[in-house]
């Protein structure tokens, strides 16, 4: 049993830094739970501390029903991969993979059998007789996954493993990282500041910002349904567009007013958007939930607006709008076939059973 439960954690440097600030986490056994957040969010540190290579200021950490804190890295059954691998480079592949088994005094014939299991699993036997120098960036990181999968951890913990990689390289090893999970079923906690490697490998993820976990949820979740403005922004690529402007209500409709245009709300919403009549807020949008008009099936004059082309990116199978009102600039992504003249303006659509509003002090999701 390998559930990872994380009880009022904080970590302070000091008497005044506080990097980690009263997290909870309750990750259940076997599965893959992703930290994500910008750099200086703590997550890092959150990782380091359930390795046991930071002390914890404040709350208890257990594995399984054992509370851990004072447990010393090497009594916690955990594996951990670095970011910059942390191979030996005087050892080859199989004397940097069998180490930590040789430390715990397993027998030759175990290390022998386990090692080469695991290179299997990696398809890294080949490179067994070959030094850390002599390998690529994406062959050390098996390595590194490697040395941890003969141990048979708990836990596995990876911190940025895949940073140092190249796009490509960083694809496949996702892939890799993701088909590893399957096969073993060991609960995995990953930390990245990239949220394409968040959504793809994690069963959930942790939303991180200040040392704070501000949504833990599924990717799907995040996603749809950010639970502040911030998650709403980090999570997807390009980013949600996000307008400030007001609620207004005419013959009994309610319309997001920003200034230079006004788009009408849809009836679910009003419930929640009512006291935020005549008052300034967010209103959010994802790329892909802004149409072409010429392509648009939802179309109406109440969710359609007149906007500047002012720059085309293709990207291949899609092209990327960069648009603008008189006061705002906004993303839209849109079919290939769909390229617009830079310059000219363009009728785009709202889907706004996508609409997200968000409150303008606290930044707290309203619908």
């Amino acid at each position: 049993m390998a559930e990872v439960i994380l009880k009022n954690i904080s970590k302070t440097y000091g008497s005044k830094v506080t990097v980690v600030k009263n997290i909870n986490l309750d990750i259940k056994d076997k599965e893959f739970v992703v930290l994500v957040g910008p750099s200086g969010c703590g997550k890092s540190t959150t990782l380091r501390m359930i390795a046991g290579l930071e002390s914890i200021s404040k709350g208890d950490i257990y594995i399984g029903d054992r509370v851990i804190n004072l447990v010393p890295p090497k009594d916690r059954n955990i594996a951990m991969v670095f970011q910059n691998y942390a191979l030996y480079p005087h050892m080859n592949v199989y004397s940097n993979m069998a180490f930590a088994l040789k430390l715990r005094n397993y027998s030759k014939q175990d290390i022998d059998v386990l090692v080469k299991d695991a290179a299997q699993i990696l398809g890294i036997t080949h490179l067994m007789k070959r030094k850390p120098r002599e390998i690529s960036g994406g062959e050390r990181q098996r390595v590194a996954v490697g040395r941890a999968i003969v141990r048979k951890p708990f836990v596995f913990l990876f911190d940025e493993p895949l940073s140092n990689l190249d796009a490509k390289l960083r694809v496949q090893m996702r892939t890799e990282i993701h088909k590893l999970h399957l096969r073993i079923q060991t609960t995995m906690i990953y930390v990245t500041h990239d949220q394409t490697e968040a959504m793809t490998l994690g069963d959930r993820i942790a939303v991180m910002k200040d040392g704070r976990i501000l949504q833990f949820d599924t990717p799907l979740n995040v996603y749809d349904n950010p639970s502040c403005k911030f998650v709403a922004e980090f999570i997807g690529s390009p980013s949600m567009n996000l307008m400030t402007g007001d609620i207004v209500k005419k013959n009994g409709s309610l319309y997001f007013r920003e200034g230079s245009f006004k788009v009408k709300i849809i009836k679910e919403m009003y419930g929640k958007l009512e006291k935020y009549i005549n008052k300034q807020l967010f209103f959010g949008i994802r790329p892909e939930n802004i149409y072409d008009k010429l392509f648009a099936s939802c179309a109406t004059p109440e969710n359609t607006l007149s906007v500047l082309c002012d720059v085309v990116e293709t990207m291949g199978s899609e092209n990327h709008l960069y648009l603008s009102t008189n006061k705002h600039t906004m993303i839209a992504v849109v079919d290939a076939a769909n390229k617009p003249s830079i310059g000219s303006m363009v009728e785009v659509v709202f889907d706004m059973k996508k609409a997200h509003f968000f409150d303008f002090d606290t930044k707290v999701t309203i619908v």
